[in-house]
C-alpha cells in the first residue's frame, strides 16, 4: 500500500506561513538532494485548494531541472467541494471534501509511489483522523517569527511516534513522525 507523507517547512517555534520569507537562506545541497529524493519516490500530490491554486501559479513556469520536471508531470489531487480551475497545472483531478475518505482510501491502494501532501491543514486532519496519513515529515528552520499560521491546530491532536530525525548542516532539522492508532 501507498504511503501519504505531509511534508512541511516549519519555523522553530511552529509557523509555516510565508515559508519563501524564511527558507531559501538554508538552501544546501544535502537538504536539496534529501528533498528531491522523497519527490522522486512520490508519482502525486495531494493537496488542498488552496495550496494547489498558489502552487499553480507559480510550478507550470518552473521547469528545465530534474525536481521541477518531475513536480510537474507528477498526478494532482486536489480536494476541494466547489470547483477548481485545474487547466494550468495538470494533470490533476478533483476529489470532493465529503468523498475524502473513500476516494483516498482507493488512492492509497492503487500501485504506485508515495502520496505526497505539501503543508499541513484540514487536509492532513482529516486523513489522520481518518487513519488515512502515514507520516508528518516537519522541517524545522532555525526561524523564530513570533507569529503566523501555526503547524498544527486543536483538530491535529493526536500521539505520534518518532520514525527519523535528519540534521543538516545549514541548521534545518527534518523530524518524520508516524501517526500512533
Amino acid at each position: 500500500m501507498r504511503k501519504i507523507i505531509a511534508s512541511t517547512y516549519a519555523t522553530l517555534d511552529g509557523y509555516i506561513d510565508n515559508p519563501h520569507e524564511w527558507t531559501f537562506q538554508y538552501s544546501d545541497e544535502r537538504s536539496q538532494q534529501y528533498a528531491f529524493t522523497m519527490t522522486l519516490k512520490a508519482d502525486s500530490l495531494l493537496l488542498g485548494r488552496v495550496t494547489y491554486e498558489g502552487m499553480a501559479q507559480a510550478w507550470p513556469s518552473m521547469g528545465g531541472n530534474p525536481y521541477a520536471d518531475h513536480v510537474n508531470s507528477i498526478a494532482k489531487y486536489v480536494v476541494a467541494n466547489g470547483p477548481v480551475d485545474t487547466a494550468g497545472w495538470g494533470p490533476a483531478t478533483v476529489i470532493g471534501g465529503d468523498d475524502l475518505g473513500a476516494e483516498v482510501t482507493q488512492l492509497k491502494e492503487r500501485d504506485g509511489g508515495d502520496i505526497l501532501i505539501w503543508g499541513t491543514g484540514r487536509l492532513t486532519d482529516a486523513l489522520a483522523a481518518a487513519g488515512l496519513l502515514d507520516e508528518y515529515r516537519v522541517w524545522i528552520y532555525p526561524v523564530i517569527k513570533g507569529n503566523g499560521e501555526p503547524l498544527f491546530r486543536p483538530e491535529s491532536a493526536t500521539a505520534l511516534e518518532l520514525v527519523d530525525c535528519t540534521t543538516f548542516d545549514n541548521g534545518v532539522v527534518v523530524v518524520t513522525y508516524r501517526p500512533v492508532s
